[in-house]
């Protein structure tokens, strides 16, 4: 199942992506045109069956419920989590390339609502000088509550997965060592275009992450080089705090980031950057000015065929 968050007529829904339409989720989880709109967050904790919500969505769908995809703009697919938390140095090529050794425990760091973004949104340059740079990340959206979470039962607190870009200022970024004030800056956590639960995309161990500026590929990785896998990093996390459903996990980039490039590859006004995730679709955001001048118009979306 597909999950999305979507705006239409002015109102946000929670909807579930069946082929080429958006089918509110409310109804898909009632299985009634008649039920109230539901957002992904809540349709999460109030632990739905996934697969009657899908066979629900499946035959709204066909009956002419909902509305295509083009036709709608898709936010963040969980545009109000609880927590963000992400993961640096987590891929063994991105650490060499930094010049930094491997973590001995993951890396933290915080980005929070304000950053996220759906995946065809302007990313907007702040008013300061600095370096911007992406960075493709895999994220993991959480699906029950849970507290010291054992590595062996990791996965049944997994909703499911969406594509990340932690876009990053690198000059705040290394202010301090501190590294929230160059993270979390508004419209720097593009995300989407759909949350792929697990039932459906199965084995992530060997996914495949690409970036893309202005059509030249910069990263090529793959999910098997993290240092921390997906368990580990929950087992972690959760020994701290509780992790909620909606709740994202970015799992950190593999190596070709902007700064370590040979020139730096940074992004400026104008610039296209597409973060492409193999089964799970590709975000594909346009940078502009503070002032919302861009060069090119707002691209179209792309979602993994299911």
């Amino acid at each position: 199942m597909r999950l999305v968050t979507f705006a239409v007529d002015g109102n946000v829904r929670g909807g579930i992506l069946v082929g080429d339409r958006v089918v509110d989720l409310g109804q898909s989880a009632a299985g009634s045109r008649d039920a109230q709109p539901l957002g992904v967050r809540a349709f999460l904790a109030a632990n739905i069956d996934f697969r009657r919500a899908k066979d629900d969505a499946m035959v709204l769908a066909a009956e002419g419920a909902g509305w295509l995809v083009e036709d709608v703009r898709l936010l963040a697919p969980v545009p109000d989590p609880d927590k963000i938390l992400c993961i640096g140095l987590n891929y063994r090529d991105h650490a060499e390339e930094a010049g930094l050794d491997l973590p001995a425990e993951p890396m933290v760091f915080a980005k929070f609502r304000n950053s996220l973004i759906g995946p065809t949104d302007p990313v907007v340059l702040p008013n300061v000088p600095d370096r911007i740079d992406y960075e493709a990340e895999l994220a993991v959206v959480i699906g029950r509550r849970g507290k010291e979470i054992p590595e062996s039962r990791a996965w049944e607190y997994v909703a499911g997965v969406t594509a990340f870009n932690d876009i990053s200022a690198r000059d705040m970024q290394t202010a301090t060592s501190q590294w929230t004030l160059g993270k979390a800056i508004d419209t720097f956590g593009p995300c989407g275009p759909t949350l792929v639960t697990m039932d459906e995309i199965g084995d992530i161990s060997h996914l495949r992450l690409r970036t893309r500026v202005n059509g030249r590929v910069v990263q090529d990785g793959v999910t098997a080089h993290m240092v921390f896998s997906v368990p580990q990093l929950i087992a972690h996390l959760s020994r701290a705090m509780t992790l909620e459903p909606g709740d994202i996990i970015a799992t950190g980039t593999p190596a070709g980031v902007g700064f370590s490039r040979r020139p730096p590859v940074l992004l400026g006004a104008g610039d296209l950057v597409e973060v492409e995730i193999e089964r799970i679709g590709t975000l594909a955001n346009r940078v502009t000015s503070a002032n919302g001048a861009s060069l090119v118009e707002t691209p179209s979306i792309t979602a993994a065929p299911a």
